[in-house]
Parts: C-alpha cells; sequence; structure tokens
C-alpha cells in the first residue's frame, strides 16, 4: 500500500479517501465553536481522526477498533469517515497486529495499533523489544519505524486478571522506545498527535480509567497549537508539568495517579500544607529539570505510581531524583504504589490503588521538624 494513495478506499468500495477528508474537515468546523467540555476518549479519537484526516499514511487497526470503535468506543467512528482500508480489525494475535506494523512502518505508512488492555500486549512483546525498539539502530539510523502502540493500561475501573496492568516499566526498560502517558484531556490530544508524528516508536499509555473523565477544552486551539509547533519543530515531548504549585514538599505522579495526587494535594491545603504536584507525562524520555528544580524548591518528595513499587519507574525517579537533589534533601523520598502482588480482583483493588490517605501518610513521614 502506498503512503500517497488517496483512493485506496475506493478500491475496497469504501467511503474515498477526497470524502474522508471532506467529513473529517467538517468535523472539526462544527467544533470549532471555541471551549467546550468534552472527554478524554474524545480527545484522543478527535486527535487519531485529525491526524488521518492531515496523513494518508497514517492508519488504524487493532482488535474491534473498527465498526466497534473499540472496547472502550476511542476509535468510535473513524472506519465510518476515513473507510475500512484506514480503520480496520484485525485477528486476535496481538504479534501478528505489531508485526505487520513494523512491516507497514518500513514502507512509508504511519501505524497507530490499539492492544485494547495492557496485559493482552504481552504476546506482542518479543516483537516491540527486538523488532519495533531496535530497528532504527539495527540500521544505523537508516529505517525509521513511526509506530504508535496503543495501551489502555492501569486500573480503577473493576478489571479482573488481565485487564489492569501497569506495564509502563516494561517499555521503559526498553531502549529505543519511547513512552507517552497523558493525565488531562488536553493532554490526550496535544500527545497523541505528537505521538503519530514522530519518527520513533511511541508506547502511548493510556489510563482507562481517565477515558471518561471531562475537562473544558478548546480543540481548534489545539490543532493552532499542534500546526505551529509541527512548523517550527518543536513539541512537548520529554517535557513534565507543574499540575499545581507549592512550596512544602513535591508528589511526582502520572497518568492514572495524576489526578488522585491532585486530590491529595487539595487535602493537604486544608491541614495548611502546601504539596506541589508534578505531572512527569512522559516517562521516556524523561524531564529530570522540571522535576528536580522541584524538589529543590520543596526539599521534599513522594513518587506515586499505580505499579508495583519494586523494579519500577518510581524506582528510576527515586533514583534519579535522589542523584541530582541529594544535597537538597530534608527527608528520605518515599514512594506510594501498587503492592507487589498480582492484581487483585476488582472488590479489592481499591485497597491496592494508591489513594489520598495513603500519599498524606508518606507526607506526614517526611520528617518535618514540627
Amino acid at each position: 500500500m502506498s503512503p500517497t494513495a488517496t483512493t485506496s478506499a475506493e478500491v475496497n468500495g469504501n467511503v474515498s479517501a477526497a470524502t474522508a477528508r471532506a467529513a473529517a474537515k467538517a468535523a472539526a468546523s462544527a467544533e470549532a465553536t471555541g471551549p467546550q467540555t468534552i472527554t478524554m476518549a474524545k480527545a484522543l479519537n478527535t486527535a487519531m481522526a485529525d491526524a488521518m484526516h492531515a496523513d494518508s499514511s497514517v492508519l488504524v487497526f487493532g482488535e474491534d477498533v473498527g465498526m466497534l470503535g473499540g472496547v472502550f468506543r476511542i476509535t468510535d467512528g473513524l472506519t465510518k469517515t476515513f473507510g475500512e482500508s484506514r480503520c480496520f480489525d484485525t485477528p486476535l494475535a496481538e504479534s501478528g497486529i505489531v508485526g505487520m506494523a513494523v512491516g507497514m512502518a518500513m514502507n512509508g505508512m504511519r501505524p497507530v495499533i490499539e492492544m485494547q488492555f495492557d496485559a493482552f500486549a504481552y504476546p506482542a512483546f518479543e516483537q516491540i523489544v527486538s523488532h519495533v525498539a531496535k530497528m532504527h539502530n539495527r540500521t544505523k539510523g537508516t529505517v525509521k519505524l513511526p509506530i504508535v502502540i496503543r495501551v489502555p493500561y492501569a486500573g480503577g475501573i473493576g478489571g479482573v486478571e488481565h485487564h489492569c496492568d501497569s506495564s509502563e516499566s516494561y517499555y521503559a526498560h526498553t531502549a529505543g522506545l519511547k513512552v507517552f502517558t497523558p493525565a488531562t484531556v488536553a493532554d490526550g490530544y496535544r500527545m497523541l498527535r505528537e505521538a503519530i508524528d514522530s519518527d520513533d516508536p511511541v508506547m502511548f499509555m493510556e489510563p482507562k480509567k481517565l477515558y471518561w473523565s471531562k475537562d473544558l477544552v478548546d480543540l481548534e486551539a489545539l490543532r493552532a497549537e499542534h500546526a505551529v509547533n509541527t512548523e517550527r519543530g518543536t513539541s512537548s515531548e520529554g517535557r513534565a508539568v507543574v499540575a499545581r504549585p507549592g512550596t512544602d514538599a513535591t508528589l511526582i505522579a502520572y497518568g492514572p495517579s495524576v489526578p488522585t495526587a491532585l486530590a491529595a494535594a487539595a487535602a493537604a491545603a486544608e491541614e495548611g500544607r502546601s504539596l506541589e504536584v508534578i505531572d512527569v507525562r512522559s516517562i521516556v524520555p524523561f524531564d529530570d529539570e522540571t522535576v528536580c528544580a522541584s524538589v529543590r524548591k520543596t526539599g521534599r518528595a513522594v513518587v506515586i505510581a499505580e505499579a508495583h513499587g519494586f523494579a519500577s519507574v518510581s524506582s528510576e525517579i527515586v533514583a534519579r531524583v535522589q542523584e541530582r537533589c541529594f544535597h537538597y534533601l530534608a527527608a528520605p523520598i518515599r514512594r506510594v504504589t501498587g503492592f507487589d502482588v498480582p492484581y487483585p480482583a476488582p472488590k479489592l483493588e481499591h485497597y491496592y490503588l494508591p489513594g489520598v490517605d495513603r500519599i498524606l501518610d508518606a507526607v506526614d513521614d517526611l520528617q518535618w521538624e514540627d
């Protein structure tokens, strides 16, 4: 399939590329009405639609992503708009999905694939580690793999085993992969567009429990921001943000743990304690500058993540902060994570997941003079 083909949908008797572009443009115009309250699911869906509209080499595939629109309906409407040659279902074979994406990317396409659930991606792990992550280096930079692997991950939805894993550490440990995880609706759009634009493979970790979180977002402003960043060659990749300013201690979180950290900071404020919250956003590459600037200011830190604590992303963050901020620390860095056990049954997950009380207990344990 040629990356510049514009009538491939017509060949299959589906919507033509010209019709798809017109539909996408009409949808974008309909949304260009200023700020509106939308979900993260809508932001991610819009990001893929806009990317497919802008570049005919972008295509979406995976299990049930076509007419069903995905288990979480994140790809809803893409097949209807762009045709079955641009958004289509695959067999239930994750290794085959990723392997096909590798071949397509090597030949000029920009595949965006969905793993449906976090633990369902494990059968594709060999493909991801051995080929997706290494092809650029193996070919001395001559072959790029612009693949986005979307992974709905983490808990908080009452899912059973194999449906709520926090698998980000596996990918963060694998050199050659970028690892993004949005925590806000706006970042859902912003970061997925940037991931699709990247010439390097991106593991795009989507917090399932945040799919239906809502925020007031101006999609047209986000589109304009993306256009400007594309023209200037800039992006938010590898940059953390201060989600809430504070002075007494720093809460460092990413993805599904960011709202929990913000809730803990709000609760602490009622008790007279000012906590700064850092949203990591990009696990790989990691923003040492923003994170460490906050810790140097506050002198205390707690890292929050749903994943197991042992040999985790939270472990790496603690190590990096300790190495760079040792002489600024007034207390050892604490972690609040999932426990080192398999993900529990739905009725028990609230014990497993980091919560406001556990975070505040860790903050109280930061060796305060009073």
